[in-house]
C-alpha cells in the first residue's frame, strides 16, 4: 500500500516539475535486469529460464498424458455400458499425440470386471448361482411372506 502512495505522490510531484522521478527510474533500473535481481549471472539466468521451460513442457506434457488415459478410461466405459460418446474425450485423447492406453493397474481392473460378467452371462454362470444358493432359507423366506400377505388380506376382508 505504501508503494502505491509513493508512486502517486512521485508522480504528481513529477507532474508538477519538481523532480521526484530521478528516484523511481533508479528503483526500476535495478529491477530490469532480473539476472542481478536474482544474484545470478545473465548466462547463468539464461539457463535457469530454459531449465524452467523444459520441466514445464515436461509437466504439461505428463499432465495431457494423464487425462488422455482418463479420457480412454471413459471411452472404455462408454462402449461397455452402451453409454453416447463424447467429443472431448475423443479430443483430449488425440491432444495427447501418443498411443494412449489404460495403465496396467486399471486395464487388470477392466479386464477382472468383464471376466466377471462373461461368467455371470454364462449358462454355467447361472448354473453355479443355483448351486451356491440356500434353497431353505427362500422357502422360509416365501412362506414368511405368503403368511403376512394372508394375514392382512384376512384383517383387511371380513369375508375370509
Amino acid at each position: 500500500m505504501s508503494f502505491l502512495l509513493k508512486s502517486m505522490v512521485s508522480g504528481q510531484v513529477k507532474n508538477l516539475g519538481l523532480g521526484g522521478g530521478d528516484e523511481e527510474k533508479k528503483e526500476e533500473g535495478g529491477a530490469s535486469d532480473p539476472a542481478a535481481a536474482a544474484g545470478m549471472t545473465r548466462e547463468e539466468y539464461e539457463e535457469y529460464q530454459k531449465q524452467m521451460v523444459e520441466e514445464k513442457m515436461e509437466r504439461d506434457g505428463m499432465f495431457a498424458q494423464k487425462k488422455a488415459e482418463r479420457a480412454t478410461l471413459r471411452v472404455h466405459l462408454r462402449e461397455k455400458y452402451r453409454l453416447p460418446k463424447c467429443e472431448q474425450d475423443e479430443n483430449q485423447i488425440q491432444m495427447a499425440r501418443e498411443d494412449v492406453d489404460l495403465p496396467e493397474e486399471l486395464r487388470k481392473m477392466v479386464n477382472e470386471d468383464e471376466e466377471e460378467e462373461d461368467g455371470k452371462e454364462s449358462f454355467i454362470g447361472q448354473i453355479h448361482n443355483l448351486q451356491t444358493m440356500d434353497v431353505d432359507q427362500i422357502k422360509e423366506k416365501a412362506q414368511a411372506t405368503f403368511s403376512e400377505i394372508k394375514q392382512a388380506a384376512e384383517q383387511k376382508c371380513f369375508l375370509m
